[in-house]
């Protein structure tokens, strides 16, 4: 099985404009130098969902829901974590590469951890 390479992942969710991907989802509003929302995974009349430009990062403050724009496509779009690598690379106009299991060398032993995290993270903020 063809595994995406963890460098461009973090590639990926480095050159992806996090407030481009959201704000085309979710109506944003400046504030300072965050922005902020109401929360597209709850039900809430007063914004708690706050975007970070510098740290790349979403975090509802009334769900818990929190992660990259990589988690962020995920959970909204309701896609895999494959689908959505490739949804960002297509946006970023990059071809996604792919390594085979036996050609690839050793795997990073913290990859699956990454994934697992990410997913842990977004059923948390789920339930």
């Amino acid at each position: 099985m063809a595994r995406i390479p963890q460098h461009f992942i973090d590639e990926i969710v480095a050159r992806t404009d996090i407030i481009e991907v959201i704000g085309s989802r979710v109506q944003l509003k400046k504030a300072g130098r965050e922005y902020k929302a109401c929360c597209p995974f709850h039900d809430e009349k007063t914004p708690s969902f706050w975007v970070s430009v510098d740290k790349q990062f979403y975090h509802c403050f009334g769900c818990g829901a929190h992660g990259t724009v990589l988690g962020f496509v995920m959970e909204y779009d309701h896609l895999g974590f494959i689908e959505a690598v490739e949804d960002l690379a297509a946006r970023a106009g990059l071809e996604v590469p792919r390594e085979s299991g036996a050609a690839a060398g050793p795997a990073n032993p913290h990859d699956e951890l990454y994934v697992a995290m990410e997913r842990t993270a977004l059923s948390s903020a789920s339930a």
